[in-house]
């Protein structure tokens, strides 16, 4: 590639210094060559000669070489002269273009000018054989230019690096040379074979040899690869018709655990056992059955101690198989329900939920007009008259406006969001100081607490009284068993 590039540049430079002549030069030039004579002397006129004595010469000699009038074989070469002589000598121009060339000479072999006139004179197959040497030779130039560049090039690394490494530039080790030698020789050397002569040949026969079986692979490849495009487009559509055909064949879910199978009752047992018992009994399975298996040693998050919370009161104490329920409820075990609900007790677990629990109920409990009673543990009471007193002076000392700044207050600085929250809460509530507004937030949670007392009695007071009328049903129906035999006898 290089040396075609420093040939056309060559080519080039020879193009720019053969356009500093102009096309009459070029004809001149050929003409003189051709003719081989001074024009002068041809036309048998002086060299200072005007037109009228040119113009007299050139009819008197095309008279005499006139192919009409002349039968010599070249008569028509010689005319054709004569006419192009005469064109020069009659323009002023060109004849002082030709009075130079009789003082100066023809362009001689150094000059560009002499090649560009040969090859203008030549043929397409002359011209075509001459640049494809011209190309040979240049390529060949080049090859071995490259070659001295690179030797050049690796002798100087080389050298280099043999100085860095050694201590002293005077000594030299002796072992340098083979290492030269064989980075040198791994350089290619270029040869006549590696020129177009050569090349073209060789490109010619791998063109007939080779390219027929590279198509003829490729075209196996393309076809290999379409085969098996085809097939893997087959096994997808088998695999789509499979399991649409699996899923429009697929019958009705089956529910998990089986469903819930009816007990059967023998003849013994059907003395024993009474209606009661067997609908007990079959409640149990049926729960046994559709009961998740509990889950144990599982990270318990806010909204599950909130559950249990809920669950606990819900389930309060003296409830029948409480912890049991609030397990199931929960979906873990009764042991540890039972120690979560213990921490969450002591205080040791705490959720938001739970921290503005007392805030929420107090709002709840304010929306009511008036509180005539307070509930107990033991059932409803009358309030004494210290209670009487300490409440009607804790209703008549807070207006209306005064109590809702301090619920807005207390809804605005939860708990634990500032450490001056009960200053913040008192400069929102008008005519009332820190401790005043403290005192009132305790006068109503212990409200809400004797409430929840009251509630929790009154539950379970509901459920002793339910366990107790299941209890006589259950008599009711073992006294009512004998009659019930005896029928059916």
């Amino acid at each position: 590639m290089r040396s075609v590039t420093y040939l056309f540049l060559i080519l080039a430079g020879c193009c720019v210094l053969a356009s500093a002549w102009s096309n009459d030069e070029y004809e001149l030039f050929d003409l003189v060559e051709e003719v081989n004579k001074n024009f002068y002397e041809l036309l048998e006129i002086p060299k200072d000669a005007g037109a009228t004595e040119i113009r007299k010469a050139f009819r008197k000699l095309s008279l005499v070489l006139h192919p009409d009038k002349n039968s010599a074989p070249d008569a028509d070469v010689k005319f054709r002269q004569l006419v192009a002589v005469y064109d020069v000598i009659k323009d002023p121009n060109k004849r002082k273009l030709y009075d130079d060339v009789l003082v100066n000479g023809l362009p001689d072999w150094k000059s560009a000018v002499y090649y560009y006139r040969r090859v203008r004179k030549m043929g397409l197959a002359e011209m075509s054989v001459i640049l494809f040497v011209i190309l040979t030779v240049g390529q060949y130039l080049v090859g071995w230019g490259s070659y001295l560049e690179k030797k050049f090039i690796a002798q100087e690394f080389i050298s280099s690096k043999m100085r860095k490494q050694q201590k002293k530039a005077v000594k030299k080790s002796k072992g340098d040379a083979p290492v030269v030698e064989e980075v040198l020789s791994e350089i290619p050397i270029p040869s006549v074979k590696d020129t177009l002569p050569f090349q073209i040949p060789r490109f010619l026969w791998w063109l007939v040899a080779k390219l027929p079986f590279i198509i003829v692979e490729q075209l196996q490849e393309r076809k290999r690869f379409q085969e098996e495009l085809r097939l893997m487009e087959e096994e997808e559509r088998a695999a789509a018709e499979a399991a649409a055909a699996e899923k429009a064949g697929r019958g009705p879910r089956k529910r998990k655990g089986g469903g819930f199978s009816a007990p059967e009752i023998t003849g013994d047992d059907s003395s024993v056992l009474t209606q009661a018992q067997i609908l007990a009994k079959a409640k149990k399975e049926m729960k046994s059955q559709m009961k998740k298996p509990a889950q144990s040693g599982g990270l318990w998050t806010d909204e599950d101690i909130d559950k249990l919370i809920k669950l606990v009161k819900k389930f309060p104490a003296g409830s029948l198989e409480r912890w049991e329920k609030i397990a199931d409820a929960m979906e873990r075990s009764v042991h540890e329900v039972t120690h979560m609900a213990q921490r969450v007790k002591e205080g040791l677990y705490k959720t938001p939920n739970a921290e503005r629990e007392g805030e929420g109920e107090v709002q709840h409990l304010l929306k009511i007009k008036k509180v005539k009673t307070r509930g107990g543990k033991l059932g409803d009471c009358e309030p004494t008259e210290a209670e009487a007193d300490y409440e009607s002076k804790m209703e008549s000392s807070w207006n209306q406006i005064q109590q809702k700044a301090l619920e807005a207050a207390l809804i605005k600085y939860p708990k634990g969001s500032t450490q001056d929250r009960w200053e913040k809460i008192a400069k929102c509530v008008p005519d009332k100081t820190k401790e005043e507004c403290m005192i009132r937030f305790k006068y109503l949670v212990d409200l809400v607490k004797k409430k929840k007392e009251k509630e929790n009695a009154q539950t379970v007071e509901e459920t002793v009284n339910t366990e107790d009328s299941e209890k006589t049903e259950e008599t009711e129906a073992l006294d009512n068993e004998p009659c019930l035999s005896d029928a059916s006898s």
